[in-house]
């Protein structure tokens, strides 16, 4: 039997390595192509507010926080604090601070890489749910019907 977990063995591996991939090609180097102070302002509330939604998301899942599509085996279904509001916001904070972090860099290679992140979020938030409904039935499907994925398309797709 293997010990690989549950989620790695669903197929997810490689929308996790592109997430991972996507964010360190966010560090490209070069200089800026617009700079300006008021862009740096933008771009600092951006990160600051996509990092504190991510880490609240990752605060509420404590221990039962895996990278995989599936969850832990055995882990609740959080539905409260920040999860009332998005079923993802660990990739909603990812997608806002990485758009503060673009903003302020200023590279039009770190858009493109930004859109294929927020595409490859997307795809994996969906993967995610055919697990969780797996997990959790008709407690997730409800769950679905009153908040939106990141933070658009309540419901099942």
């Amino acid at each position: 039997m293997s010990t690989m977990p549950a989620g790695r063995r669903s197929g997810g591996d490689l929308l996790v390595l592109a997430q991972f991939a996507l964010l360190a090609l966010l560090l490209l180097p070069g200089a800026p192509l617009w700079s300006r102070w008021w862009i740096t302002a933008i771009a600092v509330v951006l990160a600051g507010i996509g990092g504190g939604v991510a880490v609240a998301g990752a605060w509420a899942l404590g221990r039962n926080l895996v990278p995989w599509v599936a969850p832990r085996p055995g882990a609740p279904l959080r539905t409260g604090g920040v999860y009332r509001f998005t079923r993802n916001p660990i990739y909603l904070g990812l997608l806002v601070a990485a758009a503060g972090w673009v903003l302020w860099r200023g590279r039009l290679e770190l858009v493109v890489v930004w859109i294929l992140l927020a595409v490859v979020l997307t795809v994996k938030a969906h993967v995610e749910q055919r697990h969780l409904i797996a997990a959790f039935g008709e407690e997730y499907r409800a769950y679905a019907r009153r908040t939106p994925l990141i933070l658009w398309g309540r419901g099942i797709r």
